[in-house]
């Protein structure tokens, strides 16, 4: 059970991907703000544009159905009933047609985020430090160390080998 002193690396490793990829991954808290944020902005540019569609087809059913209306758009363009007289002023400006509002064109801006790489990274990087911590910790308390040397049990200055009997 020697290597199980080096599960709470793995687990620091893996809690830190998990973190990262909750709070600042793709499908994470700071990527759903801003996708929620251009839900609200999409929302205020369809209710406009529904505005507009609602004048449009009030203007389209009144062009259609209103005899007065027609009878308006038809003086602009100049044309007169069999009975009536056009009389046209010099030196007024002309009345510049209505131009329609049509909206404004929106597009969606990319959603920042941390890539999964990152966060896979990030994660192994903590799991390798706890790691070399855990080890450095063993190495400072004499549990391990680099010596090659094979320590020997002495009986008095007589070194005892531990050998297979035959």
């Amino acid at each position: 059970m020697k290597t199980a002193k080096y599960l709470p690396a793995l687990l620091a490793g893996t809690l830190a991907y998990a973190i990262i990829s909750i709070f600042w991954g793709q499908s994470g808290v700071w990527a759903q703000k801003q996708l929620e944020e251009q839900k609200k902005v999409i929302s205020v540019h369809t209710q406009e544009i529904q505005k507009i569609n609602d004048e449009l087809n009030l203007e389209k059913t009144a062009i259609r159905d209103d005899a007065d209306v027609i009878a308006a758009y038809a003086r602009k363009l100049d044309y007169v009933f069999e009975d009536e007289r056009l009389v046209k002023i010099k030196g007024l400006a002309v009345s510049e047609p209505s131009l329609y509002d049509t909206g404004t064109v929106l597009k969606s801006a990319p959603v920042a985020y941390v890539s999964e790489w990152f966060c896979k990274g990030a994660g192994l990087a903590v799991g390798l430090l706890m790691a070399a911590a855990i080890f450095l910790y063993d190495m400072s308390y004499g549990v391990k160390s680099f010596s090659s040397k094979k320590r020997f049990e002495t009986i008095e200055g007589i070194p005892v080998y531990d050998v297979a009997q035959v």
